[in-house]
């Protein structure tokens, strides 16, 4: 016992009582381990420059062709792994550059803060986040491609962490808006939908992330990013009923959209062709 402001207090009892009150985990709910070394981040960074030599070997043309963001291959072709596919895909070394940039730039923090697997699942889903708004409202002759829309996704993703940890993030809210609004530049071909795609779904998964309460944390953030999959899910479904439609003949018969034909197809209903770099 030692002499006290208020009365005598007991060394072990008090730092029993310290150790009590101390939240169990990190500053995000659920997260316990220290990160030492942002992997995932130059993980991601690898797999982006991976693909975009393989796709100058073949061609960047041919790489988008095959692998980009274009809806009548998604909706009549079932080729729904170009979703995924056209987040590590770029145009130029401009465009990958800049992507890369900012994910070395934001990504180490994020990480730290989130965890590895959170991080990715982040990434991830802002990706597809970002690919599922290009699907569902570009023209049906876009061709998009880039890792923009999980980018904007971790900025917004950021901004809510760093909310909710109390910490300055007027430079990256600067940041966004000023890539925000390149993308509304007329004349452009920046696929903003992409864009504004990734940044909700970013910021959605990151608030689920650190809101989720102390008790049972991994089970709500597992449902909310579940619940996420599913609107994108069905956001898909909603264009794909509606392109089939278009590409439907008189007789009920569908029309596939083979390498050969969906050219003529989408000229003959669609007067301009985009290409998105998101």
């Amino acid at each position: 016992m030692v002499a006290a402001p208020v009365g005598f207090q007991c060394r072990e009892c008090v730092a029993q009582g310290v150790a009590e009150t101390q939240p169990k985990s990190g500053p995000i709910p659920g997260r316990v381990a220290a990160i030492s070394r942002p992997y995932v981040t130059y993980v991601l960074v690898g797999i982006c420059a991976v693909a975009f030599l393989l796709s100058l070997g073949a061609g960047i043309e041919s790489a988008v062709g095959g692998y980009g963001m274009r809806p009548v291959y998604i909706a009549v072709d079932g080729q729904w792994y170009r979703l995924l596919t056209s987040v590590f895909m770029h145009w130029s070394i401009l465009h990958i550059g800049f992507n890369m940039l900012v994910l070395i730039m934001l990504g180490p923090t994020l990480e730290t803060v989130l965890g590895h697997f959170r991080f990715t699942v982040l990434y991830i889903l802002a990706g597809l986040g970002g690919a599922v708004a290009s699907y569902c409202f570009s023209p049906l002759a876009t061709a998009s491609v880039g890792a923009s829309g999980a980018i904007f996704g971790l900025m917004g993703a950021l901004i809510v962490a760093g909310r909710r940890l109390r910490v300055d993030v007027t430079q990256v809210v600067v940041l966004l808006a000023i890539n925000l609004a390149i993308g509304f530049i007329p004349g452009g071909s920046v696929d903003w939908r992409a864009h504004v795609g990734g940044l909700v779904v970013g910021a959605l998964v990151s608030a689920i992330f650190v809101l989720a309460p102390r008790a049972h944390p991994a089970l709500v953030q597992t449902i909310g990013c579940l619940a996420v999959v599913a609107v994108l899910a069905g956001l898909v479904a909603w264009r794909t009923a509606d392109i089939r439609a278009q590409f439907t003949a008189p007789d009920q018969t569908p029309v596939v959209a083979t390498a050969e034909t969906s050219g003529t197809l989408v000229s003959d209903r669609i007067n301009a062709r985009s290409h998105g770099t998101s």
